[in-house]
């Protein structure tokens, strides 16, 4: 627990924040380059939002180390709880698209998916992958599904952080 509990305080959570971020880029891409399973748009939107969660911790930092501020620091951990949790809400969207609770976005259109990697000529036309269906499930859960647990387990966290720091 003590572990756990300093991973919360200072600067480890922001640090733990962006590496988690890079290791789901890092998963999707294996799923896309290794697994042959190339992204929808909201695949790619979801991947937009640990893009963006890298750069402004990344930059929150930078400023924390320059003026280091408690309260600088929990506004940091809170951002990042918010930005995960956007995460979240960008997850659901593609789970419900999925589970056809929600219309697919312009631009999810279904047809067959073509693996940009495999392009010769760039003349050829290029299928966009199907939004609405999953290529597979794990315990009922889509990698989307997957995605949103985890990003709502770590908008949690955040929270936790940003109350561990302010109580330091």
């Amino acid at each position: 627990m003590l572990k756990l509990e300093n991973l919360l305080k200072d600067w480890a959570w922001p640090v733990a924040a962006v590496i988690i971020s890079a290791m789901m880029i890092a998963i999707a891409h294996a799923f896309e380059r290794i697994g042959q399973l190339p992204p929808c748009p909201l695949c790619l939107r979801q991947r937009e939002v640990y893009w963006a969660l890298i750069a402004m911790t990344i930059t929150g930092l930078a400023i924390w180390k320059w003026r280091p501020k408690r309260r600088f620091l929990v506004a940091l951990n809170v951002l990042i709880g918010l930005v995960f949790g956007v995460g979240a809400v960008v997850a659901a969207y593609h789970s419900g698209v999925e589970w056809k609770i929600f219309p697919p976005p312009a631009g999810c259109a279904a047809g067959g998916a073509v693996n940009p990697l495999e392009f010769r000529d760039l003349n050829q036309s290029f299928h966009v992958a199907d939004c609405t269906a999953a290529p597979f499930y794990i315990l009922g859960l889509s990698m989307a599904g997957w995605n949103g647990v985890v990003s709502l387990i770590l908008s949690a966290a955040s929270f936790v952080a940003a109350a561990a720091t302010v109580r330091r």
